[in-house]
């Protein structure tokens, strides 16, 4: 599939399953099998992993358009598919000179394997950047066992990518990256997940116990991995699947008003909403299609370090996309009024707006916002240019 029209019939074939379960994943709040049976069956789960390992190679820039494109259909399953991505991308821009990680991609791509994450942890603070369970390593063996928070499609996973620190006398974050395949691991239900929005992600809580190899231990800090590619690509992706469900919103929007138009025959006066909406969403989609042309050549150059001031815009761009998609919906939400209020109507907006609530929370806004001000005062001042 290296063709633009084959990567284009596979997204829409994944968004047309995504689509038709919508309603009933979030109803349910259950994965949404159906979009993750397409999504494999159209050989989109591996799509970063390098021609070299006989991988499509695509950039960071496509995997966002399937983000964006599947969001218009179902959050939870672009939110599911953004997540892997972010795992496939770390072991690709940490993993690649490692020989188990080297082949795991490579099955990820054979028989696309679907990879979930647990950095969460209890007793942290949410702070991913501290770990609290250790990796016991000897003889060429690896175990650890971990209490966290949130599992999202815990159980669905094929992998899981366990942050710990490196072993038992290790500060809290001096951490390491662990790859469990899922023979490997088990999974001791701790928490549900009856949440606002994102129903579908099934973020429950899990104890996890794992018993492998050293060699499924990434070969950098985890700080080097979250740093250079785990939040800007976490960053570049929810942002893409943020605008996806606002575009969907806006656009159910623009359909209703074309309806009161054909039947009343005049403009309505809640037109001036939706030229808001629009421009909204324009201004998130420069601002993403910038961030991730910057970012696709830092990808294919392989890990390296960031400057503050590209760290910084990262961030921003996280902050911004997750505010006003929010009001872009609001705006959405107005024009159609108790249409978008009711949950059986065909311009039903209530899952989208409680699909985005979990934006400005997911890594929370004002802990970014202070963390991206204290970069900036390191920074010195730039005259911008036009």
């Amino acid at each position: 599939m290296n063709a633009s029209n084959g990567l284009d019939a596979a997204i829409l074939g994944a968004c047309s399953a995504a689509a038709t379960h919508a309603d009933d994943v979030d109803r349910i709040g259950r994965i949404p099998e159906e979009a993750v049976q397409a999504l494999q069956a159209h050989k989109l789960m591996g799509l970063l992993v390098p021609a070299a390992l006989d991988g499509p190679g695509y950039q960071m820039s496509q995997v966002a358009s399937v983000c964006h494109a599947l969001a218009q259909s179902c959050g939870s399953s672009a939110m599911i598919y953004a997540m892997h991505q972010i795992q496939v991308a770390c072991i690709v821009a940490h993993g690649i000179e490692s020989d188990w990680h080297r082949a795991l991609l490579q099955q990820v791509c054979n028989e696309q394997l679907l990879l979930g994450s647990v950095t969460s942890e209890v007793g942290t603070g949410g702070n991913i950047h501290v770990s609290v369970c250790a990796v016991d390593a000897a003889d060429g063996c690896a175990r650890l066992e971990k209490k966290a928070t949130t599992v999202s499609y815990g159980t669905r996973s094929d992998a899981l990518l366990i942050t710990a620190r490196r072993n038992a006398r290790a500060a809290g974050n001096d951490q390491v990256m662990v790859v469990a395949m899922r023979g490997d691991y088990t999974l001791e239900k701790t928490s549900g997940w009856d949440a606002l929005g994102m129903r579908g992600t099934c973020s429950e809580g899990f104890r996890v116990s794992f018993a492998g190899t050293e060699h499924q231990v990434l070969p950098v800090p985890f700080s080097e991995i979250a740093g250079q590619t785990m939040l800007p690509v976490s960053h570049l992706l929810w942002a893409s699947v943020w605008l996806g469900i606002a575009t969907g919103a806006v656009n159910r929007a623009r359909l209703y008003l074309r309806q009161q138009v054909r039947d009343r025959g005049n403009v309505s006066m809640l037109s001036h909403r939706l030229a808001r909406a629009v421009g909204l969403l324009q201004l998130m989609q420069a601002r993403l299609s910038q961030a991730l042309r910057d970012y696709d050549p830092v990808f294919a150059a392989g890990a390296r370090s960031l400057t503050l001031g590209f760290t910084a815009d990262m961030n921003n761009l996280k902050t911004t996309v997750s505010e006003l998609c929010l009001e872009a919906v609001q705006h959405a939400f107005m024009v159609c009024g108790i249409n978008a209020y009711k949950n059986d109507s065909e311009f039903s907006l209530g899952r989208h707006m409680r699909d985005l609530m979990s934006a400005p929370i997911m890594i929370n806004n004002d802990r970014m916002l202070e963390s991206t001000g204290n970069l900036l005062l390191m920074q010195r001042p730039t005259l911008g240019v036009l």
